[in-house]
């Protein structure tokens, strides 16, 4: 590894948040039909070259397309100002270090756009790093579906570009307020994608288009109602009663140790 001064050139481990870890994978699972994208906001360690990610944002897709993705300047600069309001809120150096897209019914290895794009963002900064999830993949003679993921940064030049696969350690933590947001939001934006492209589409003068592709949109907000939103409203029912739980085991443990103490200081 190159060295500059006490500092790493290239990228030596990531961290990723379990809870972003559930968000990143959730906004995957939402369809096997395109890819869709994110970034990364966490705090990077330049002197061990490693990555500690915290949050993400999801983005919605203006052009949906199977097999790639692409951030716009204006989403990259709605992240660096949201990355900025959550670094005074928390109180850490947190900066956008970083992306993630899904490869649905394909391999976890980065295609050459996905080398190319990566490479972009590490002309930028060096330590920027990728996460690919594959996701309803099956193997062969298994009915199961698979998940992946790689964690990568880009090397060499554009004329022959390769993947550097980056350790990556997935941490326990807690559900975090801002990450919870996240999950809770992604309806919203796959309901703005929708309309987005309704919009653009039921621009014309033919009725009976526009009744078809009204009936189409309709179903697929029907879609995503049923598919995530229900599904995620049952997911945080279920995570409200077991916190619910343990509130009232540990009030109770509490009463205990409290009739102990006064028993003690009899």
């Amino acid at each position: 590894n190159i060295m500059s001064g006490n500092h790493v050139s290239f990228l030596q481990n990531v961290y990723l948040a379990a809870d972003v870890y559930a968000a990143c994978l959730q906004h995957a699972l939402t369809t096997e039909k395109e890819e869709v994208m994110g970034l990364l906001i966490g705090e990077v360690d330049r002197e061990n070259a490693a990555s500690h990610i915290m949050a993400c944002i999801i983005l919605h897709r203006s052009d949906k397309q199977p097999d790639r993705v692409e951030i716009s300047p204006e989403q990259l600069c709605e992240a660096t100002i949201y990355a900025d309001k959550l670094a005074q809120k928390l109180n850490r150096p947190l900066q956008v270090l970083g992306w993630y897209h899904s490869h649905p019914h394909i391999t976890v290895c980065p295609s050459h756009i996905d080398l190319r794009t990566q490479s972009t963002y590490q002309t930028l900064d060096q330590l920027f790093v990728g996460l690919i999830f594959s996701v309803y993949a099956s193997d062969s003679g298994s009915v199961n579906n698979k998940v992946e993921l790689i964690c990568f940064q880009a090397r060499g030049n554009d004329n022959s570009l390769h993947r550097r696969e980056i350790p990556l350690t997935i941490k326990p933590c807690q559900l975090n307020t801002h990450n919870l947001r996240a999950i809770t939001d992604l309806p919203n934006i796959l309901m703005k994608e929708v309309l987005d492209i309704s919009n653009t589409i039921n621009d014309t003068g033919d009725e009976f288009a526009k009744l078809h592709n009204n009936a189409l949109k309709t179903l697929q907000q029907t879609e995503i109602a049923s598919t995530v939103t229900l599904p995620m409203c049952d997911f945080l029912e279920l995570r409200l009663n077991s916190v619910t739980t343990r509130l009232r085991e540990l009030e109770l443990l509490k009463e205990q140790l409290k009739a102990q103490v006064d028993l003690m200081s009899r």
